[in-house]
């Protein structure tokens, strides 16, 4: 394939890349990485090939050859990490044969594509089992200063522009257009002129080549169209300049005139300006209803699709078998993705595609506090007979086979050990559901083969299991992530608070905790779903995480934190001492009916783990017996009586 410019990712002597744009052509394989803008690269593509026609005694391209050359072309852009693809939504075959072109020069897991906010991208990508592939939006700070960095570009000079990979625009800041004065007569008219040249144009999709920074600036782009940058004398040319450059100034708000990264307002408006996309949707939404918090830290891994009843794995594995020591590649190939894809085939027969991704890290406001986590992940799978994908979560057993081999028992003792924590956690469900939590309707587990290669080296090589569980992911917003501009709705107050109070009641029963017997409740694993009016109509438990872990104090031991949830909110409410009168109400309902429930069934509910094993050392038959008890003797008002009393809003 012919290159035109620097190689891919080659660097300056200062370390920065040559070049942050290319164009790949595809009629007549070839790569430009010259400087300029895509436009100008198109231009010396074909200059080029009617030189090389020219040489050998050939016509120059046809106006239709012309047209096949620049129909047949793809944006690419370049970050310190990635070839990003920005591919026509209406031409995505031609995305995926640059793509196919490109893995020739780099490997797969360098190429990225942009405009995933167009839904025929998303389910082109979707359809190939390739959410992997998609250019993720940066979250944390890191990731912003980085997008900061890294989208520092030039056109033929100075890289005094940000650049926005999704639309083509550069834009020019006042602190950069400031500088320009400082340079040498030559320098400040060649890129005076490329400016004003450079925002009179747009690009093949109809976005500015240049357009000013902040977006939404009573200082315009426009202001350049009168500025005769070639004809003015050097001095009449920096007066002229100096005007702008006061108009400029003038427009733009005090706060952002620091155009650091320390200035959060600013980085924070430079990277909205840099992921802006025309008629985009938010991120949370390229999946649709998964909740933003929960989108974000989804880190998608290779997946796979069928072809003509044909099972095709990502390519990207077949780089590993060729690389079996590289670090990056195990990690994106991850063996348990790859053991759940083959379980769903196994039990499917009908699917279509399959993307699977891992949760980087716990969103539980308690995760800091947890020195074990299992690993979750979650799957997107599309069968030929259902017309939407489902997404499914899963969670592996923290406690494994391989976990108690870590521990230096045998293998035999750790599979039994293993499989009782199964029963264990199982149990517990049934417990949480017997008592009134409302989980999800259905879990399943799975289970997949695994090499062991830990702690204790007399079983490396032994074979061992995993154990997942699964569930189908639940639509709404965890409790603990409300924006507070929802308590501005004394409605939403009310139903909420109904909800939680309903919920902690039986959370209470079921004593669920941390290992140091800290309440877990309102902290990540409570979902609220919402009506067509934004109101809370359900709350749903979705992991029943450290359920009977508190069994041994009496609930009034824990009546300071079932106050938390209201003096948490409080400052937040419109209408807070109301919500904290429905929440303890509601509290003590549900309290008081999950009471004579049990006494209206209690032989069922005492024998339901009978032939479970009883020890009083802890095993749940044991646990089972105790947080009946405690339940069967607990008031219900002076309990509720101990909570308000600790209510910061009701004890002024």
């Amino acid at each position: 394939m012919k290159l035109l410019g620097e190689p891919l990712f080659a660097r300056d002597e200062t370390g920065r890349l040559k070049s942050r744009i290319g164009t790949i052509f595809l009629r007549s394989p070839g790569l430009v990485t010259l400087t300029g803008i895509h436009a100008t690269q198109r231009l010396a593509w074909i200059m080029e090939l009617n030189r090389e026609r020219l040489a050998a005694g050939q016509p120059k391209l046809t106006n239709d050859e012309f047209d096949a050359e620049m129909t047949r072309s793809v944006d690419l852009l370049f970050d310190d990490q990635f070839v990003l693809i920005r591919p026509d939504p209406n031409a995505m075959d031609l995305a995926f044969e640059a793509d196919e072109l490109l893995q020739t020069l780099v490997s797969k897991r360098k190429i990225r594509f942009l405009n995933t906010q167009h839904e025929k991208v998303r389910n082109a990508l979707r359809a190939r089992g390739e959410n992997w592939r998609m250019s993720r939006i940066p979250v944390s700070p890191e990731e912003l200063n980085r997008l900061v960095a890294s989208s520092r570009v030039s056109i033929d000079g100075l890289p005094l522009y940000f650049y926005n990979r999704s639309t083509g625009t550069r834009f020019l800041t006042l602190g950069d257009f400031a500088w320009l004065a400082s340079r040498s007569d030559d320098i400040f008219r060649a890129h005076l002129a490329e400016i004003a040249q450079h925002s009179a144009l747009r690009n093949r999709f109809g976005h500015p080549e240049i357009d000013i920074f902040p977006p939404g600036c009573a200082f315009t782009r426009q202001a350049f169209e009168a500025l005769n940058v070639q004809g003015l004398p050097i001095a009449a040319l920096r007066s002229a300049y100096q005007k702008l450059l006061d108009a400029f100034r003038h427009s733009v708000p005090d706060v952002l005139q620091d155009e650091t990264p320390e200035n959060i307002e600013w980085r924070n408006l430079m990277c909205s300006a840099l992921i802006m996309q025309p008629n985009a949707i938010a991120a949370e939404e390229l999946i649709e209803g998964i909740s933003p918090e929960f989108y974000l830290q989804i880190e998608w891994l290779p997946g796979c699709r069928i072809e003509e009843g044909e099972l095709l794995v990502d390519s990207i594995c077949e780089e590993l078998e060729a690389a079996p020591d590289d670090a990056e590649l195990n990690a994106l190939c991850d063996p348990r993705a790859k053991a759940v894809i083959f379980n769903y085939l196994r039990e499917f027969g009908t699917i279509e595609y399959i993307n699977i991704g891992r949760i980087s890290r716990s969103l539980s406001t308690r995760a800091q506090f947890a020195k074990r986590r299992a690993n979750v992940y979650i799957v997107q799978v599309k069968e030929a007979d259902k017309p939407e994908a489902e997404l499914r979560i899963l969670r592996f057993q923290k406690w494994g086979v391989a976990e108690h081999l870590d521990e230096g028992k045998d293998l035999i003792q750790s599979i039994t050990e293993a499989m009782d924590y199964t029963d264990y956690i199982l149990d517990r469900r049934l417990g949480c559901r017997q008592l009134g939590m409302n989980l999800p309707e259905k879990v399943t587990t799975g289970r997949m083969a695994e090499t062991y290669s830990g702690l204790n080296k007399a079983f490396h090589g032994a074979r061992c299991w995993a154990i997942y569980f699964e569930r189908s992911y639940i639509s709404g917003c965890a409790t603990d992530k409300i924006v507070p501009r929802r308590y501005a709705d004394a409605e939403f107050n009310r139903r909420l608070a109904r909800l939680l109070g309903e919920a902690a009641a039986v959370n209470s029963v079921v004593g669920r905790a941390n290992s140091d017997r800290s309440v877990m409740f309102d902290d990540g694993d409570e979902v609220i779903e919402l009506d067509g009016d934004g109101l809370p109509t359900h709350l749903i438990v979705s992991d029943h995480t450290g359920a009977f872990t508190q069994y041994e104090y009496p609930l009034s031991s824990m009546a300071r934190a079932y106050a938390g949830p209201v003096n948490r909110r409080a400052k937040h409410m419109c209408n807070a001492a109301e919500f904290a009168e429905i929440y303890l109400a509601s509290f003590r309902q549900r309290l008081e009916r999950v009471q004579q429930e049990y006494r209206r069934r209690q032989r069922a509910f005492d024998k339901l783990f009978k032939h479970r094993p009883l020890d009083k050392a802890g095993s749940f038959a044991y646990r089972w017996q105790c947080i009946l008890a405690r339940l069967a003797s607990t008031d219900a008002a002076a309990l509720t009586a101990d909570i308000r009393r600790h209510i910061e809003i009701l004890n002024p």
